[in-house]
């Protein structure tokens, strides 16, 4: 139980820091491929909350991933990060204002079945 919880952490906190990442970006706005406004997004976003909080969410995930991966099979805990698609699909629709078609509701289906299955393995 205590591998599960420590995958499901290291899963929460991966897909809150594409969320809160995304929050941030939406505040900069679109980059272009070009030298200055790289520049320009790297100055922004190092003033920017929401990119920082990701950038921490990533470290304490990965600290948090690596324990994982002490302790379990890959094959049985990298699955298992599927389940931040359905977060992020999630929170996109209903904070974000994204899509939710038939066939992402599928897809999240399907995953859903597919981590069961590994957890009952």
């Amino acid at each position: 139980m205590t591998n599960l919880l420590l995958i499901l952490t290291g899963v929460l906190l991966n897909a809150a820091a594409q969320l809160v990442l995304k929050k941030g970006m939406s505040q900069i706005g679109s980059i272009q491929v070009d030298i200055n406004s790289i520049l320009t997004m790297v100055l922004k976003a190092s003033t920017n909350i929401y990119v920082w909080s990701g950038l921490i969410f990533y470290v304490i995930s990965f600290v948090v991933w690596l324990m994982v991966l002490s302790r379990v099979e890959v094959s049985y805990a990298y699955p298992f990060l599927s389940i931040g698609y359905i977060i992020a699909a999630f929170v996109g629709y209903f904070y974000f204002g994204e899509s939710m078609t038939l066939n992402k509701i599928g897809g999240i289906i399907i995953i859903c079945l597919g981590v069961f299955l590994l957890y009952r393995s």
